[in-house]
């Protein structure tokens, strides 16, 4: 970039020479120097050497150091070519993958609400089958509570009968009993017993 700069400095320098080597001199000028038409056509054929000799190396100049510089621009820009190209084929794959998961998308969802409705289904017949559990249990519980309760009342019922049945016996002795038949009981008992011990 620096010699580019220094070919532009000397361009523009032998451009300023030529253009003053193009100068027509006004009116004045031309009549304070009259020079002669000898030295006139040495001035002229040394401005053109100058010139030429100026130019040249100019050239040489240019085309010593704008070959490189513009191959290094072209080598440059090709590989910002190539760059760009392959962003751009990133950029299209990303933009086919995007494009395929949205087109998945919904059927995605789909799956997914299929796939939580079997759940909340599955989910309330296990809670169903544990509430026909817990019932079973409680229901065989409360049958056996009731079982018991049915026993423990028949029990009571049975001796509250055999105590009524002994008070109602005990009654109908005493009302039966009389002197009498105390002494006939006690007379029976008594023979018994010599019976049984002889």
């Amino acid at each position: 970039m620096k010699r580019f700069a220094i070919v532009i400095l000397i361009a523009g320098w032998s451009l300023a020479a030529f253009a003053q080597t193009q100068h027509k001199p006004d009116a004045a000028e031309r009549a304070e120097e009259k020079p002669s038409q000898g030295e006139h056509g040495e001035l002229e054929a040394w401005k053109l050497a100058n010139f030429l000799l100026l130019a040249g190396g100019l050239g040489y100049l240019v085309k010593k150091n704008a070959g490189p510089f513009f191959e290094a621009r072209n080598r440059k820009i090709h590989q910002d070519m190539l760059d760009a190209k392959v962003l751009r084929l990133e950029a299209e794959k990303r933009a086919a993958d995007v494009d395929r998961r949205l087109a998945n998308l919904e059927t995605e969802i789909a799956a997914l609400r299929a796939e939580s409705q079997a759940e909340a289904k599955a989910e309330t017949e296990r809670s169903m089958k544990r509430t026909a559990g817990e019932i079973a249990k409680i229901q065989a519980h409360a049958e056996r509570e009731i079982a018991s309760a049915g026993k423990a009342a028949r029990m009571d019922l049975k001796r509250y009968s055999a105590e009524l049945a002994v008070q109602l016996a005990e009654q109908k002795i005493a009302a039966r009993m009389t002197g009498d038949a105390q002494d006939n009981l006690v007379n029976g008992f008594v023979h018994d017993l010599k019976h049984s011990a002889s």
